[in-house]
């Protein structure tokens, strides 16, 4: 496996997955002691599966659940989603019964800068284009449903407007599975009578809307259906809410989503298996896959790695004080993804020159690391370290990385599942066995639900991002009085804060100090149950960059798709 890896090293992943040795789906169910009654097959490698066994394994006992959370993410790369396939890959070399439950790719990253979602290397969920592409629709069906809300919205204020809509404060948005900079505002009704009333309005991408959270939330089509209801859409004229049900299309939207609310299963290149479904970001979202998803990992395997979006105080942090209140889910351990590259950026080296061996910058650099290992700590979990191996590092920093880790009582384990696939991270699966043995997780949100808006915004900042506190601009307090007034302040907090420091300023590296959290708006997400705060400069409508993924893509007359990561 070792001579191979090294021999095929300058493969890119889309070669890597193409040359997959894949099993068919249905042996991947047959695997997992899944009726067939309960698959429905999207070709030969993919299926569905029913929830419908989430009620017959009600139950059976829960397996341990393993999150893999990261620094801030650095231009240098992290591979959070490589480690997460690896270690899956690496505990079914132990004989361990193990899945992995991943969110799904955006396609405005797939076409943008960041690239997919569906790990790297010798570590990948496969097949990898249809996953990375349109995979079993799910992203179609959240747009669609999103936007005949958006269309129900203008239809209802054209005919007559019996609500009193009025349409200054409309705060749903339609939304776009693509990374498009020039819908972030627009002007919609344009044309004369005939095209309904003029407005400003506006997109989000598909993964930072309120139907994505919903679907990541709910525990079947009717409380999905139920949550869509309440989503707040805007005000009337009298300054009361206005919700989806009034609107009368909740149904229809849950139609739309009746098979979208299934998860997905794949494989990973050693064919381990990997449930795939929902994809918000955790930068404007809570960047978590369903909990459906992993509940039904949960019963399938005995171990289930999962992940959470970007850097530990921004996907961990939801993980546990949204998905894991919402689902009662009790995570028994947690690997921090590193890299020495990653830190040495959080140091101050410069991209070009972080492959060359720098000691006093790592030492800058890992203080970064050392705020995420607390902030876990914060929610009574048992930490691992994963130094995500890169052929650059030198043994001095490695050495001065497990060193680190050892002076703050944590157990570290390199990681090479990039190059080696599970082989590579049998190190890393035997460190979590052993962590899972030996420290009991005494797992607890870091928050009350029921505490002011401010006081839970206050806590996030100060406790997980080592701020000096919180400063609300004049519409943000206003709007937190408006939801205060109309009893929907108890719910979990969402921050939306940059993903690369932190701080809500992505320049400030490593571990800031002496800076105030600005939080500029504030609105709920009633449906999903959870009330997001806006801070810094974050894109609910990400833009491409200067040259786009897209343009090194294509298809070939045979079909194969060349240039996809």
């Amino acid at each position: 496996m070792q001579s191979l890896a090294i021999k095929n090293y300058m493969k890119n992943d889309i070669e890597i997955a193409q040359g997959a040795k894949m099993k068919p789906i249905m042996d991947i169910t047959k695997k997992l002691g899944i009726n067939e009654d309960n698959v429905e097959l999207y070709g030969k490698y993919k299926c569905k599966l029913s929830l419908d066994i989430l009620e017959e394994l009600k139950d059976e006992k829960d397996g341990e659940l393993i999150l893999v959370t990261a620094i801030n993410p650095t231009p240098a790369g992290e591979g959070k989603s490589t480690v997460t396939v690896g270690l899956g890959q690496a505990l079914c070399k132990l004989n361990k019964k193990a899945v992995i439950a991943l969110r799904e790719p955006s396609l405005g990253p797939v076409f943008g800068v960041k690239g997919g979602a569906a790990g790297g290397g010798y570590a990948q969920v496969v097949p990898m284009e249809d996953i990375n592409l349109h995979f079993t629709g799910d992203m179609h069906a959240i747009t669609a449903a999103n936007n005949l809300l958006s269309a129900a919205i203008d239809n209802h204020i054209h005919q007559g407007n019996k609500l009193k809509i009025d349409s200054r404060r409309l705060t749903f948005k339609r939304v776009l599975d693509m990374n498009d900079r020039a819908l972030r505002n627009i002007v919609v009704g344009m044309g004369g009578k005939p095209n309904g009333f003029l407005r400003e309005d506006g997109f989000m991408i598909t993964v930072a809307s309120e139907i994505m959270a919903i679907l990541c939330l709910a525990d079947g089509l009717m409380d999905l259906k139920e949550r869509m209801g309440k989503i707040l859409i805007g005000y009337n004229l009298e300054g009361e809410p206005v919700y989806c049900k009034d609107l009368k299309v909740e149904g229809a939207m849950a139609m739309l989503m009746k098979d979208a609310i299934k998860p997905n299963l794949v494989q990973t290149l050693e064919n381990t298996p990997a449930i795939i479904h929902g994809g918000p970001f955790a930068n404007i979202a809570h960047g978590c896959n369903s909990l459906m998803a992993t509940k039904m990992a949960l019963k399938l395997g005995d171990y289930v790695i999962t992940e959470a979006g970007f850097g530990a105080d921004l996907g961990a942090e939801k993980f546990f004080d949204i998905k894991c209140r919402f689902g009662n889910l009790n995570p028994k351990c947690v690997v921090i993804v590193a890299t020495v590259r990653a830190l040495k950026h959080h140091g101050g080296v410069k991209k070009e020159d972080l492959n060359i061996p720098n000691v006093d910058s790592l030492k800058s650099g890992i203080k970064n690391l050392e705020k995420q290992i607390e902030n876990i700590k914060e929610f009574n979990v048992p930490v691992v370290v994963a130094i995500n191996r890169f052929v650059s590092d030198s043994e001095d920093e490695l050495q001065y990385i497990r060193e680190f880790c050892k002076e703050n009582n944590v157990e570290v384990a390199l990681s090479d599942v990039w190059a080696k696939g599970g082989e590579g991270g049998l190190e890393l699966a035997d460190c979590v066995l052993k962590t899972l043995e030996k420290d009991e997780s005494k797992f607890e949100t870091l928050y009350d639900s029921e505490l002011s808006i401010s006081e839970k915004i206050n806590k996030i900042a100060k406790v997980i991002y080592g701020s000096d506190g919180v400063e609300f601009t004049p519409q943000a307090k206003k709007q937190i009085k408006e939801l205060e007034k109309f009893g929907l302040d108890r719910k979990p907090i969402c921050m939306a804060k940059t993903q690369y420091s932190l701080s809500d300023n992505p320049g400030l590296l490593a571990r800031p100090s002496g800076f105030k959290i600005t939080v500029k708006e504030v609105r709920v997400s009633n449906g999903a149950g959870f009330i997001v705060a806006l801070t810094g400069d974050v894109m609910i409508m990400p833009g491409l960059p200067k040259i786009p993924a897209a343009e090194k893509m294509d298809v070939l007359e045979n079909g194969d798709i060349v240039g996809l990561f």
